[in-house]
């Protein structure tokens, strides 16, 4: 008499999830493994030593030489012409920025758990891009939200005159909370972030965290200086970041000098595939 298999049932939708989500966790915590990480690791530090000299520097140049004079030349604040200026502003704002990343990052994470086999590991291959993007801004606005408590400068005119020497470190309020700028922490992480995954992207990027910057600057909300900091703490905050993946193979790939290269996604290597088909002989 024959033996009927027994077929294993199917996972629920619910365990499938949290199988998902577990995942991405344990790939971020698990030990590092890529066997060029020193070096890596040795290259970020060099990159952000010079990187920070040379943003310290330049702050300290424009505070005492430009930032005064700056914020006289702006419009006034409140001034009712300026609200287009106000709605450009809130597209590097880092509650909406990381609400639009952790939306897409839940998204990837229910549809995958309805999927399996290539189709679930495509899909996952993507939603680790998107942490990178996600981390990349929350802890680069983690550190900046840190200085702003210490450092304690005041935003134009607070204090009723143009004085870029207003400081009263742990003050902790909004008036306070100037220097780095948190719309500049949060678009320079992000457009370092998204070059590194897509170096095509970089003039876009960019330019949208320049023209970011400089609303913050003719809404009378920072100094030249305060966004100049705001981009150092974001760029450097990215590329830590970025070494984090590298050195757990998590979307980057390492190179023997220490740096740092974007692995192609299963999903460009599918297309590439498809694209050699028709015109292979």
């Amino acid at each position: 008499m024959p033996v009927t298999p027994v077929i294993a049932p199917r996972a629920s939708y619910p365990m499938q999830l949290l199988a998902v989500a577990g995942h991405a966790l344990a790939q971020l915590v698990r030990t590092p493994s890529h066997s060029c990480r020193e070096a890596a690791a040795r290259k970020l530090a060099r990159h952000s030593l010079w990187l920070s000299a040379a943003g310290a520097a330049l702050i300290i140049v424009l505070m005492v030489a430009f930032d005064q004079t700056e914020i006289q030349l702006m419009p006034a604040r409140g001034t009712p012409a300026l609200w287009p200026i106000r709605i450009l502003t809130d597209f590097g704002k880092d509650e909406n920025v990381l609400s639009l990343l952790g939306v897409a990052l839940i998204v990837v994470a229910l549809v995958a758990a309805a999927m399996h086999g290539t189709s679930r590991a495509l899909l996952l291959g993507f939603g680790t891009r998107l942490q990178y993007l996600f981390l990349s801004v929350a802890f680069s606005v983690f550190v900046a939200e840190i200085l702003k408590y210490l450092i304690g400068r005041g935003r134009p005119f607070v204090g009723g005159k143009a004085d870029p020497f207003n400081f009263i470190p742990f003050e902790g309020t909004g008036a306070y909370a100037s220097l780095p700028s948190g719309h500049a922490v949060t678009v320079f992480a992000l457009a370092f972030a998204v070059s590194a995954l897509w170096p095509r992207l970089r003039v876009f990027m960019f330019t949208y965290a320049i023209v970011i910057v400089l609303t913050r600057l003719v809404l009378l909300a920072h100094h030249p200086s305060d966004v100049t900091a705001g981009a150092l703490v974001g760029m450097v905050g990215a590329m830590a970041v970025r070494y984090w993946f590298a050195a757990r193979r998590l979307g980057f790939a390492i190179r023997a000098d220490g740096t740092i290269v974007p692995l192609p996604g299963a999903i460009t290597d599918r297309l590439k595939r498809v694209a050699r088909g028709p015109s292979a002989p």
